[in-house]
């Protein structure tokens, strides 16, 4: 079961790095400045940036003055981000099972990866494990129930009629629910200390057309629904999609709804290990 489900949460992004750039990746930008603040990132931090994307985290993160490793399950998100950023170190790797030394790192960071793995606990105590004793472990992940931006795209597919492929899902027992409270726990269950959680709220701006690429183009489950559909079901959907978030255009044209995350670290204990 956990490893059908992470299959399938990573051929959600496999060879969709310039796809995700382009559309998603601003909207998972967006907490990064907290979230570095949250793990103490500064100039000579050593930082692990698990589940690097194209590269948010690790430009943030190196523009401090840290020395940033950037990990990924996808080889086409650690390339962009190496591109990109050719001082940072480069990995291929995927939760709970990193090919990183014990204590090795200052700062942790996952920013939107605990809600792709199909056992958050065992992502999270690995993450801690990569971390120093006394350094800090942070994580974002979306809420439920989702925001309206979120939920912009069960609009479009109960608009358009459309009937949800079956996929796999965690186990329940597995998973932890997506609250400022069940992302505390998992963090505190996994050993850390000081966890502050908050909720990040924000309203994200982007051009509609670029939005809709990002599910045209496969990406996360709104991409997975889309890339099953027939021609004449894809164009009733971007209809859909077009009437609906027609609603939330602000004066400049871009689609304007609110949004949020939740984000938590702790410290891994002075006496751990």
């Amino acid at each position: 079961m956990s490893e059908s489900y992470d299959r399938y949460r990573r051929d959600l992004w496999r060879d969709k790095a310039e796809a995700y750039r382009r559309s998603f990746a601003s909207l998972c930008a967006h907490p990064v400045p907290l979230l570095l603040d949250a793990v103490r990132a500064a100039a000579g931090s050593r930082v692990a940036d698990v589940g690097c994307g194209t590269g948010s985290v690790s430009a943030a993160a190196a523009a401090r003055g840290a020395a940033v490793t950037a990990i990924d399950a996808e080889p086409g998100m650690v390339r962009a981000t190496a591109s990109r950023l050719p001082g940072v170190r480069p990995v291929i790797g995927a939760l709970p099972d990193l090919p990183l030394r014990t204590a090795g790192f200052d700062a942790v960071v996952a920013n939107f990866v605990v809600n792709h793995v199909a056992r958050p606990a065992a992502a999270v105590a690995e993450l801690r494990r990569v971390a120093r004793p006394g350094g800090r472990v942070g994580v974002t992940v979306w809420p439920q129930p989702a925001p309206p931006l979120q939920r912009l795209w069960d609009e479009v597919i109960a608009a358009a009629g459309v009937t949800r492929p079956v996929t796999p899902a965690p186990a329940t027992a597995d998973d932890f629910p997506r609250t400022r409270d069940g992302l505390a726990d998992l963090l505190r269950e996994a050993g850390l200390t000081d966890v502050d959680p908050r909720t990040v709220a924000w309203e994200h701006r982007v051009d509609p057309e670029l939005w809709w690429s990002g599910a045209a183009a496969g990406l996360a489950s709104i991409g997975h629904v889309v890339a099953r559909q027939d021609a004449d079901t894809v164009a009733r959907m971007k209809a859909a999609y077009d009437r609906l978030a027609g609603a939330h255009l602000d004066s400049a044209g871009r689609l304007c709804l609110p949004t949020s995350a939740l984000l938590a670290a702790g410290t891994v204990p002075a006496t751990d290990r």
